[in-house]
Protein backbone atom coordinates (compact mmCIF):
# COMPACT_ATOMS: atom_id res chain seq x y z
CA UNK A 1 0.00 0.00 0.00
CA UNK A 2 2.66 2.33 0.31
CA UNK A 3 3.56 2.58 -3.40
CA UNK A 4 -0.47 3.18 -4.01
CA UNK A 5 0.00 6.23 -1.58
CA UNK A 6 2.60 7.74 -3.02
CA UNK A 7 1.30 7.18 -6.64
CA UNK A 8 -2.54 8.40 -6.13
CA UNK A 9 -1.33 11.02 -4.22
CA UNK A 10 0.33 12.66 -7.12
CA UNK A 11 -2.40 12.40 -9.28
CA UNK A 12 -5.71 13.50 -6.64
CA UNK A 13 -4.53 17.03 -7.73
CA UNK A 14 -6.81 16.03 -11.02
CA UNK A 15 -9.96 16.42 -8.40
CA UNK A 16 -9.92 19.72 -8.98
CA UNK A 17 -11.22 19.96 -12.24
CA UNK A 18 -14.44 18.72 -11.09
CA UNK A 19 -14.97 22.01 -9.76
CA UNK A 20 -15.49 23.23 -12.91
CA UNK A 21 -18.14 21.13 -13.99
CA UNK A 22 -20.10 20.52 -10.73
CA UNK A 23 -20.27 23.90 -9.49
CA UNK A 24 -21.09 25.89 -12.70
CA UNK A 25 -24.74 23.74 -13.30
CA UNK A 26 -25.58 24.61 -9.80
CA UNK A 27 -24.14 27.19 -7.75
CA UNK A 28 -24.65 30.80 -8.26
CA UNK A 29 -23.26 32.42 -10.92
CA UNK A 30 -21.03 34.33 -9.23
CA UNK A 31 -19.35 31.37 -7.02
CA UNK A 32 -19.27 29.04 -9.86
CA UNK A 33 -17.22 31.79 -12.13
CA UNK A 34 -14.93 32.19 -8.70
CA UNK A 35 -14.31 28.30 -8.52
CA UNK A 36 -13.82 28.30 -12.36
CA UNK A 37 -11.06 30.89 -12.28
CA UNK A 38 -9.83 29.30 -8.98
CA UNK A 39 -9.84 25.82 -11.01
CA UNK A 40 -7.99 27.03 -14.22
CA UNK A 41 -5.24 29.32 -12.04
CA UNK A 42 -4.66 26.19 -10.13
CA UNK A 43 -3.68 23.47 -12.60
CA UNK A 44 -2.18 26.13 -14.64
CA UNK A 45 0.72 27.00 -11.90
CA UNK A 46 3.83 25.79 -12.44
CA UNK A 47 4.82 26.23 -8.70
CA UNK A 48 2.95 23.02 -6.36
CA UNK A 49 4.43 25.00 -3.12
CA UNK A 50 2.43 28.28 -4.32
CA UNK A 51 -0.58 25.97 -4.63
CA UNK A 52 -0.17 24.19 -1.14
CA UNK A 53 0.60 27.25 0.58
CA UNK A 54 -2.95 29.29 -0.99
CA UNK A 55 -5.18 26.14 -1.12
CA UNK A 56 -6.06 26.33 2.71
CA UNK A 57 -7.72 29.86 2.60
CA UNK A 58 -10.33 28.26 -0.55
CA UNK A 59 -10.52 25.42 1.95
CA UNK A 60 -12.18 27.57 4.70
CA UNK A 61 -14.20 29.78 1.66
CA UNK A 62 -15.95 26.72 0.37
CA UNK A 63 -16.96 25.62 4.31
CA UNK A 64 -18.54 28.99 4.54
CA UNK A 65 -20.38 28.49 1.24
CA UNK A 66 -21.52 24.83 3.04
CA UNK A 67 -22.76 26.73 6.22
CA UNK A 68 -25.41 28.48 3.64
CA UNK A 69 -26.18 25.73 1.62
CA UNK A 70 -25.20 22.18 3.58
CA UNK A 71 -27.33 20.23 0.81
CA UNK A 72 -25.98 21.53 -2.45
CA UNK A 73 -24.43 18.19 -4.05
CA UNK A 74 -22.09 19.99 -6.15
CA UNK A 75 -20.89 22.19 -3.12
CA UNK A 76 -19.89 19.21 -1.56
CA UNK A 77 -18.39 17.64 -4.47
CA UNK A 78 -16.22 20.68 -4.63
CA UNK A 79 -15.37 20.80 -1.45
CA UNK A 80 -14.19 16.91 -1.12
CA UNK A 81 -12.52 17.01 -4.20
CA UNK A 82 -9.67 20.19 -2.57
CA UNK A 83 -10.09 18.33 0.79
CA UNK A 84 -8.88 15.31 -0.98
CA UNK A 85 -6.24 16.64 -2.88
CA UNK A 86 -5.17 18.88 -0.40
CA UNK A 87 -4.99 16.02 2.76
CA UNK A 88 -3.67 13.64 0.69
CA UNK A 89 -0.78 15.83 -1.38
CA UNK A 90 -0.11 18.37 0.31
CA UNK A 91 -0.61 17.65 4.06
CA UNK A 92 3.11 16.22 5.41
CA UNK A 93 1.33 15.37 8.88
CA UNK A 94 -0.25 12.02 8.55
CA UNK A 95 -2.96 12.79 11.28
CA UNK A 96 -3.74 16.36 9.68
CA UNK A 97 -3.92 14.54 6.26
CA UNK A 98 -6.14 11.66 7.65
CA UNK A 99 -8.64 14.36 9.24
CA UNK A 100 -8.63 16.34 5.61
CA UNK A 101 -9.61 12.98 3.49
CA UNK A 102 -12.23 11.92 6.41
CA UNK A 103 -13.70 15.51 5.71
CA UNK A 104 -13.50 14.81 1.99
CA UNK A 105 -15.07 11.64 2.16
CA UNK A 106 -18.00 12.72 4.70
CA UNK A 107 -19.00 15.39 1.72
CA UNK A 108 -18.51 13.41 -0.91
CA UNK A 109 -20.91 10.23 0.91
CA UNK A 110 -23.52 13.24 1.75
CA UNK A 111 -23.10 14.61 -1.87
CA UNK A 112 -23.52 11.36 -3.38
CA UNK A 113 -26.67 10.37 -1.00
CA UNK A 114 -28.82 13.43 -1.72
CA UNK A 115 -28.26 12.46 -5.41
CA UNK A 116 -28.28 8.69 -5.50
CA UNK A 117 -30.97 7.80 -2.84
CA UNK A 118 -29.36 4.24 -3.13
CA UNK A 119 -25.76 5.45 -1.82
CA UNK A 120 -27.00 5.98 1.64
CA UNK A 121 -26.89 2.33 2.39
CA UNK A 122 -23.43 1.58 0.75
CA UNK A 123 -21.39 1.72 3.70
CA UNK A 124 -21.23 -1.88 5.30
CA UNK A 125 -22.96 -3.02 2.17
CA UNK A 126 -21.41 -6.63 1.16
CA UNK A 127 -19.94 -6.26 -2.65
CA UNK A 128 -21.93 -8.01 -5.06
CA UNK A 129 -25.41 -5.75 -3.70
CA UNK A 130 -23.11 -2.47 -3.84
CA UNK A 131 -22.11 -3.03 -7.39
CA UNK A 132 -25.19 -3.99 -8.16
CA UNK A 133 -26.89 -0.54 -7.43
CA UNK A 134 -23.98 0.54 -9.37
CA UNK A 135 -26.27 0.13 -12.75
CA UNK A 136 -28.99 2.51 -11.91
CA UNK A 137 -25.99 5.54 -11.68
CA UNK A 138 -26.66 7.81 -14.87
CA UNK A 139 -24.87 10.65 -16.79
CA UNK A 140 -26.65 13.22 -14.38
CA UNK A 141 -24.54 11.51 -11.18
CA UNK A 142 -21.27 11.65 -13.15
CA UNK A 143 -19.80 14.16 -11.39
CA UNK A 144 -20.87 13.32 -7.52
CA UNK A 145 -19.68 9.67 -8.68
CA UNK A 146 -16.08 11.34 -9.39
CA UNK A 147 -16.11 13.45 -6.32
CA UNK A 148 -16.89 10.30 -4.17
CA UNK A 149 -14.42 8.05 -5.87
CA UNK A 150 -11.56 10.65 -5.31
CA UNK A 151 -12.46 11.37 -1.90
CA UNK A 152 -12.35 7.90 -1.17
CA UNK A 153 -9.35 7.07 -2.52
CA UNK A 154 -7.71 9.58 -1.05
CA UNK A 155 -9.46 8.69 2.43
CA UNK A 156 -7.61 5.10 1.69
CA UNK A 157 -4.41 6.35 1.28
CA UNK A 158 -4.17 8.39 4.23
CA UNK A 159 -5.93 5.58 6.39
CA UNK A 160 -3.52 2.47 4.64
CA UNK A 161 -2.83 0.76 7.93
CA UNK A 162 -6.67 0.56 8.28
CA UNK A 163 -8.34 -2.70 7.25
CA UNK A 164 -11.57 -1.25 6.85
CA UNK A 165 -10.16 0.99 4.69
CA UNK A 166 -8.24 -1.00 2.69
CA UNK A 167 -11.19 -2.93 1.90
CA UNK A 168 -12.85 -0.12 0.40
CA UNK A 169 -10.68 -0.67 -2.58
CA UNK A 170 -12.99 -2.53 -4.72
CA UNK A 171 -15.59 -0.60 -4.42
CA UNK A 172 -13.45 2.59 -5.17
CA UNK A 173 -12.54 0.83 -8.65
CA UNK A 174 -15.82 -0.38 -9.27
CA UNK A 175 -17.20 2.75 -8.73
CA UNK A 176 -14.82 4.22 -11.22
CA UNK A 177 -15.22 2.09 -13.61
CA UNK A 178 -18.72 3.13 -13.81
CA UNK A 179 -18.14 6.55 -14.20
CA UNK A 180 -16.34 5.58 -17.44
CA UNK A 181 -19.90 4.13 -18.96
CA UNK A 182 -21.88 7.39 -17.60
CA UNK A 183 -19.44 10.01 -18.32
CA UNK A 184 -18.94 12.51 -21.49
CA UNK A 185 -15.92 12.02 -21.81
CA UNK A 186 -14.50 15.00 -20.43
CA UNK A 187 -11.77 13.37 -17.13
CA UNK A 188 -12.02 10.19 -18.52
CA UNK A 189 -7.88 10.36 -18.78
CA UNK A 190 -7.63 11.03 -14.95
CA UNK A 191 -9.72 8.52 -14.51
CA UNK A 192 -7.77 6.11 -17.09
CA UNK A 193 -4.89 7.09 -15.20
CA UNK A 194 -6.58 5.79 -11.42
CA UNK A 195 -7.50 2.56 -13.38
CA UNK A 196 -4.23 1.96 -14.38
CA UNK A 197 -2.70 2.84 -10.76
CA UNK A 198 -5.13 0.31 -9.32
CA UNK A 199 -4.82 -2.81 -11.87
CA UNK A 200 -0.64 -2.48 -11.43
CA UNK A 201 -0.28 -2.22 -7.66
CA UNK A 202 0.46 -5.81 -7.30
CA UNK A 203 1.96 -8.50 -9.85
CA UNK A 204 -0.81 -10.67 -12.07
CA UNK A 205 0.28 -13.58 -9.63
CA UNK A 206 -1.03 -11.76 -6.67
CA UNK A 207 -4.41 -10.82 -8.08
CA UNK A 208 -2.96 -7.71 -10.50
CA UNK A 209 -4.30 -6.98 -13.59
CA UNK A 210 -0.75 -5.07 -15.25
CA UNK A 211 -1.81 -5.40 -18.97
CA UNK A 212 -5.37 -3.81 -18.04
CA UNK A 213 -3.52 -1.28 -16.29
CA UNK A 214 -1.18 -0.92 -19.35
CA UNK A 215 -4.37 -0.57 -21.60
CA UNK A 216 -6.08 1.85 -18.91
CA UNK A 217 -2.50 4.18 -19.43
CA UNK A 218 -2.05 4.11 -22.75
CA UNK A 219 -5.61 5.08 -23.32
CA UNK A 220 -5.16 7.92 -20.65
CA UNK A 221 -2.64 9.10 -22.62
CA UNK A 222 -4.21 8.62 -26.08
CA UNK A 223 -6.68 10.75 -24.73
CA UNK A 224 -4.68 13.48 -24.16
CA UNK A 225 -2.44 13.69 -27.16
CA UNK A 226 0.91 12.48 -25.48
CA UNK A 227 0.75 15.99 -22.84
CA UNK A 228 -0.78 13.98 -20.17
CA UNK A 229 2.99 13.46 -18.33
CA UNK A 230 1.21 12.60 -15.04
CA UNK A 231 0.02 9.28 -16.76
CA UNK A 232 3.14 8.38 -18.95
CA UNK A 233 4.96 8.54 -15.05
CA UNK A 234 2.32 5.94 -14.01
CA UNK A 235 2.56 3.88 -16.74
CA UNK A 236 6.12 3.69 -16.40
CA UNK A 237 6.39 3.08 -12.04
CA UNK A 238 2.95 0.96 -12.29
CA UNK A 239 3.83 -1.14 -15.51
CA UNK A 240 7.21 -1.06 -16.69
CA UNK A 241 8.40 -1.45 -12.79
CA UNK A 242 6.65 -3.97 -12.12
CA UNK A 243 7.01 -6.66 -15.14
CA UNK A 244 10.79 -5.05 -15.10
CA UNK A 245 10.86 -3.27 -18.53
CA UNK A 246 13.73 -0.89 -18.55
CA UNK A 247 13.54 0.02 -22.10
CA UNK A 248 9.50 1.14 -21.74
CA UNK A 249 10.37 2.47 -18.25
CA UNK A 250 13.37 5.14 -19.78
CA UNK A 251 11.51 5.67 -22.68
CA UNK A 252 8.35 6.93 -21.17
CA UNK A 253 10.56 8.65 -18.68
CA UNK A 254 12.83 10.60 -20.66
CA UNK A 255 9.59 11.70 -22.75
CA UNK A 256 8.52 13.55 -19.74
CA UNK A 257 11.66 15.13 -18.83
CA UNK A 258 12.36 16.33 -22.44
CA UNK A 259 8.86 17.88 -22.80
CA UNK A 260 7.11 21.12 -22.36
CA UNK A 261 5.25 21.06 -18.85
CA UNK A 262 3.21 24.31 -19.60
CA UNK A 263 -0.10 22.83 -20.75
CA UNK A 264 -3.26 24.60 -20.25
CA UNK A 265 -5.08 22.92 -17.60
CA UNK A 266 -2.28 20.62 -16.63
CA UNK A 267 0.79 22.74 -16.26
CA UNK A 268 0.61 21.64 -12.17
CA UNK A 269 0.55 18.02 -13.04
CA UNK A 270 3.30 18.25 -15.56
CA UNK A 271 5.59 19.82 -13.21
CA UNK A 272 4.61 17.01 -10.39
CA UNK A 273 5.09 14.69 -12.97
CA UNK A 274 8.86 15.89 -14.42
CA UNK A 275 9.90 15.84 -10.39
CA UNK A 276 9.05 12.07 -10.23
CA UNK A 277 10.37 11.32 -13.43
CA UNK A 278 13.85 12.70 -12.33
CA UNK A 279 13.30 10.69 -9.51
CA UNK A 280 12.92 7.24 -11.15
CA UNK A 281 15.29 7.75 -13.74
CA UNK A 282 18.23 8.39 -10.89
CA UNK A 283 17.10 5.30 -9.45
CA UNK A 284 16.42 3.09 -12.10
CA UNK A 285 20.03 1.46 -12.45
CA UNK A 286 19.60 0.19 -8.65
CA UNK A 287 16.04 -1.00 -9.25
CA UNK A 288 16.28 -2.68 -12.55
Amino acid sequence: MQGFGARVSRLLVTGILLMNTGCASLMASAVSGFADNLSAAVLNQNDPETVRDGAPAYLLLLDSFLEGSPENPALLSAAANLYATYGSVFADDPERAARLTERARGYSTKAICISFRKACSWDGMPFEDYEATLDDLTKRHADVVFSHGLASLAYIRTHSSNYTAIAMLPYSQALLERYLEINDGSDDGAIHTYLGILNTLLPASLGGDPETGRAHFERAIELSGGRNLGAKVEFAEGYARLLYERELHDSLLNEVMVADPLEPGNTLLNVLAQRRAEELLESADDYF
